[in-house]
């Protein structure tokens, strides 16, 4: 595989806005997760990782039509680490029409439809004129946003495949890329919370009381979390920086929202990944787990990452610190694994306290300081749409 080099990131999540204030956090084991108050909900009792001062970001008014929740979270991100001026550089190099846009989401801004519904004063009533559904809810409104407030006129592309979205934008840019149809690719994901959200996982018994907690044997769920993560993708600009080695994509459709048990699709996507890299799964320094917290997600990708990789590589989930960010949950982990390439640093499972003696593999508790050339990623969403994206250094 010709790897890609990310030559600029950016991440916005409950732990803050900005790189550097997650990185931070992850050093100090601080998490984003509070107990769940959003839109007044009282009758949930769940924990979130909810993006702190959305209700006060002001769309520009030439794109006002676009205004909702998820697209001021996304335009919170993009402002955030000096993206934009990078994605200047690469329209300038490179022309509009040359820089393709790919953003994965799952709700999209299904909240506007839900604060439309909310205000009506009675369930016959029409929805009410502000609202408008092409900007706002439907899925393509967060890449259309993306693409008109960075100026880029490329290929523009939403990918919504659930809690795997922003892991399968960079594989679907990565051939975009390499077919011709851009030269450049903003890549991400951008997921905010929502009512439909947070009842439907709570209907499906797969809500936490408490902090989700990763691997433990007392875990019974997760926590929602939001976050906007954003990277720009080119052809090697450098000798030096870091890159996308590889992408693994499988769809095993085990069942509607249960993984396959003995992990069969989870493996597949790591080994495609690992064959498309051209690495074995010893070179392998750290795998950020998809990690969830939920019993049965837990187990199966245990299950495979001890049927490919052994026991010994380290191994930790970062949704302790986050929550479960969903459709940007992709973009959100391997931008921590960009990080763990820079600082040298693999954070541990948050809130874990006793690991389930039925996941054999090495599941830090502590945070590690180690040289780390190449990180496994993994994004794994209901329906069996599975993604293992390689991250590493450019030598």
């Amino acid at each position: 595989m010709n790897h890609l080099q990310i030559t600029d990131y950016t991440l916005t999540t409950a732990l803050g806005a900005g790189v550097d204030v997650n990185v931070e956090h992850l050093h100090d084991g601080c998490s984003g997760l509070h107990p769940c108050e959003f839109f007044d909900i009282s009758d949930l009792r769940t924990w979130v990782g909810e993006v702190a001062g959305l209700d006060e970001i002001v769309i520009d008014r030439q794109f006002s039509a676009f205004d909702c929740r998820n697209n001021r979270l996304a335009l919170k991100g993009l402002k955030q680490d000096g993206f934009i001026e990078s994605v200047q550089q690469a329209v300038s190099r490179y022309g509009a029409a040359r820089v393709g846009v790919f953003i994965g989401t799952s709700t999209s801004g299904v909240h506007q439809t839900e604060k439309a519904y909310l205000s009506r004063e009675n369930d016959t009533a029409a929805l009410p004129d502000w609202y408008q559904y092409e900007t706002t809810q439907n899925t393509y409104s967060v890449a259309e946003f993306v693409r008109a407030y960075t100026g880029c006129d490329g290929v523009s592309v939403a990918i919504s495949t659930a809690c795997s979205s922003s892991a399968k934008v960079f594989a679907s840019a990565y051939r975009a890329i390499h077919s011709g149809l851009c030269d450049a690719a903003i890549v991400g994901g951008v997921d905010s919370l929502c009512l439909t959200t947070l009842y439907g996982f709570n209907s499906l018994q797969l809500l936490s009381e408490e902090p989700c907690r990763p691997s433990d044997i007392a875990r019974n769920g997760i926590s929602i979390g939001e976050a906007a993560g954003f990277a720009l993708l080119q052809r090697p600009q450098q000798m030096a920086g870091v890159g996308l080695f590889g992408y693994g994509e499988s769809s095993d459709a085990f069942h509607m929202s249960s993984p396959h048990p003995e992990g069969d699709g989870a493996y597949l996507a790591m080994q495609a990944a690992l064959h498309s890299a051209a690495l074995n799964p010893e070179e392998i320094d750290y795998i950020n787990l998809h990690g969830t917290a939920t019993v049965a997600n837990d187990f199966s990708e245990a299950k495979a990452i001890s049927r490919l990789f052994g026991n010994k590589t380290p191994s930790s989930s970062t949704k302790g610190w986050t929550g479960h960010t969903l459709g940007a949950a992709g973009i959100v982990e391997v931008i921590f694994s960009l990080m763990s390439l820079k600082q040298g640093y693999i954070p541990p499972t948050l809130n874990t306290q006793q690991i389930d003696p039925g996941i054999k593999i090495n599941i830090l508790m502590e945070g590690c300081s180690l040289r780390v050339k190449t990180v496994l990623s993994n994004s794994f969403g209901f329906g069996g749409s599975n993604v293992s994206l390689i991250v590493g250094e450019i030598q």
